[in-house]
């Protein structure tokens, strides 16, 4: 059996975390992107369709091209973030299967079946972010997700061959000192799961 993670590492990771809207002036290095896409790429994803795809916008040309997409409230912290990731899926994903799923050839799974693609890039994709920002958590860097903009916007400025397609957006860095809200409770376990 494999040991429990220790509390500090419990802590950095859930108990202890918040969706920061507020960093330091410390940038992300090139060097911490590159380790953090080598971390969260060890997630799984069904039959190792790893259909999610990073844009990471650092430059102020970037930023600026992003920015009008955002909804009101997400603009000055996105502007002032040191790392903005878009959080795309690539429609297309299986192409890439014959290489990473050996089982068999899945491929024609997909290719076939536009419905099936687009459920299983938009799942997996997602699944793919929650690593990004656990992996971002243990590597100290502290996480923004946001939903709130025009995906069309964004598609249409940033992906407009059609292939990716933005799933959600979350600013990265190191956060500021009370540079987030108060921690909204959780649900309980009794609201939301049981065992049978």
């Amino acid at each position: 059996m494999k040991p429990a993670l220790e509390q500090q590492a419990l802590d950095q990771l859930f108990f202890e975390a918040h969706t920061y809207n507020r960093f330091s002036d410390e940038q992300v290095s090139d060097e911490t992107i590159h380790t953090l896409y080598d971390l969260l790429k060890w997630g799984p994803t069904s039959m190792n369709t790893q259909p999610a795809r990073y844009v990471f916008v650092r430059s102020p040309a970037a930023r600026e091209k992003l920015l009008p997409a955002l909804i009101a409230g997400n603009v000055e912290k996105t502007r002032k973030s040191p790392l903005t990731v878009i959080v795309a899926t690539d429609s297309v994903f299986y192409e890439h299967l014959a290489a990473q799923f050996k089982a068999y050839d899945a491929t024609p799974l997909f290719a076939g079946n536009t419905a099936l693609a687009e459920s299983t890039a938009f799942r997996n994709g997602t699944l793919q972010g929650a690593y990004l920002m656990l992996a971002a958590r243990a590597l100290g860097l502290d996480c923004g997700p946001m939903s709130g903009f025009d995906a069309a916007a964004v598609n249409a400025e940033f992906f407009p061959d059609g292939r990716w397609k933005a799933n959600f957006i979350v600013n990265l860095g190191y956060g500021a000192d009370n540079g987030f809200h108060p921690r909204g409770p959780r649900l309980p376990f009794e609201d939301v799961a049981c065992i049978i």
